[in-house]
């Protein structure tokens, strides 16, 4: 496993995201000391696209309750990433 399969976690698949992707953007879930820099090279040495801009966000953990216990779900690091018009991954193609 390269360094730059430990970047991307998974692909994020959601209402939104699909909305985003039909705009050239795809979502991914990154580990969480990733940089712009790192999930840019990543996008582009993985998929052999040319990514124009990324977006980094942590989303907060949700507050979760079983039975007497309250707690919550773990945060994790979400990238946003625009490709050039014209370029796709294809992953996302049978989705």
């Amino acid at each position: 496993m390269t360094i730059y399969e430990k970047v991307l976690i998974e692909p994020v698949l959601s209402e939104k995201a699909n909305t985003l992707r039909e705009e050239g953007k795809y979502v991914f879930k990154v580990d969480p000391s990733a940089t712009k820099i790192e999930i840019k090279e990543a996008i582009r040495r993985l998929f052999k696209v040319h990514p124009i801009a990324c977006s980094v966000m942590v989303v907060a953990g949700k507050p979760k309750r079983q039975r007497n216990r309250s707690g919550h779900t773990s945060p994790w690091k979400k990238a946003i990433v625009r490709l050039p018009k014209g370029e796709k991954i294809s992953i996302f193609e049978g989705v």
